[in-house]
């Protein structure tokens, strides 16, 4: 089977049968693109032309451009998968890929910024935002229910129950979690809603100044403009939010399980990284405070 075509098979199989997001999607076409090229430019064409030796002359390659170990991880996962795919529908005779280890990397742990800050945002948006409420319930949501960019702009009014203080999530592959709402969060939403109420089940429930559906880049704008105002972190960015409720749950004694439910994600091992931030934090806070430190 020719590479371009077993692309355009893994990809269809990604879209239809896991239903990865369009940016997921994305991402895989453009690092699966480049592997591509790679391999027409060493005249490999077919599958079978797909060896580890060869997969891991595209590594060094890769490593000699600079681009981040975290980048070639990721290149390398899509690479990875498609091999596998291969295997799995009889395209390969072998997993070449199978062995192939990801490069070692420093993992950064995640920048977060303080309730004070946040509750500073909401009193700056009352004294100069045109709509304080909107501003509100963005840092509301992504904060207190620890929500991805993508699931709060997917939000609709009907996925909000407000007697049982609940919040139906789209997430990853499309997933659907139920995440708790607490009191303060509550109030918030209540109080935007009643400026932008609307009684159809599917209507966004943020919208722009043009009645339109909240996006990606207006939720930057927003929690970025906010976020220096209050803060001197590098990033500024929505996610930050969500790790900042991961860490702040789990330094008041959150149960790590409840905490990957909550956040929806597919492995434990990824929620771990806030057991480090939180373990960071208390260090940090001794040595400040401790006479003995």
């Amino acid at each position: 089977m020719k590479i371009e075509n077993l692309i355009i098979s893994y990809l269809d199989y990604l879209t239809s049968v896991k239903r990865y997001s369009f940016h997921t999607i994305k991402a895989y076409r453009t690092d699966l693109d480049q592997f591509c090229n790679y391999c027409k430019d060493n005249s490999k064409e077919d599958v079978k032309d797909l060896t580890e030796k060869f997969i891991k002359s595209f590594l060094m390659i890769l490593s000699d451009s600079e681009i981040s170990k975290k980048s070639i991880s990721r290149k390398l996962a899509a690479v990875r998968g498609m091999i596998n795919y291969a295997f799995q529908n009889s395209l390969s005779e072998y997993n070449t890929s199978a062995y192939i280890k990801n490069p070692r990397s420093n993992r950064k742990l995640p920048e977060i910024t303080t309730l004070d800050s946040i509750l500073k945002i909401y009193e700056l948006a009352e004294e100069g935002d045109r709509n304080p409420a909107r501003v509100k319930i963005i840092f509301e949501l992504l904060y207190g229910c620890a929500l991805r960019v993508s699931e709060l702009c997917g939000l609709n009014t009907s996925d909000i129950e407000l007697k049982s203080k609940t919040i139906r999530v789209k997430g990853k592959g499309s997933k659907t979690r139920i995440v708790p709402v607490g009191g303060k969060s509550i109030r918030i939403v209540k109080e935007y809603q009643l400026q932008y109420n609307s009684k159809q089940k599917n209507a966004p429930l943020i919208l722009t100044d043009k009645g339109n559906r909240i996006y990606p880049k207006y939720v930057y704008r927003v929690v970025n403009k906010y976020l220096s105002k209050v803060t001197d972190i590098k990033k500024k960015s929505p996610h930050i939010l969500r790790h900042s409720a991961a860490t702040h749950m789990l330094d008041a004694g959150a149960d790590l399980r409840a905490v990957k439910e909550i956040l929806g994600h597919e492995n434990l091992s990824t929620t771990q990284i806030y057991t480090h931030v939180s373990v960071e934090r208390l260090k940090s806070t001794y040595k400040k405070s401790h006479p003995k430190s």
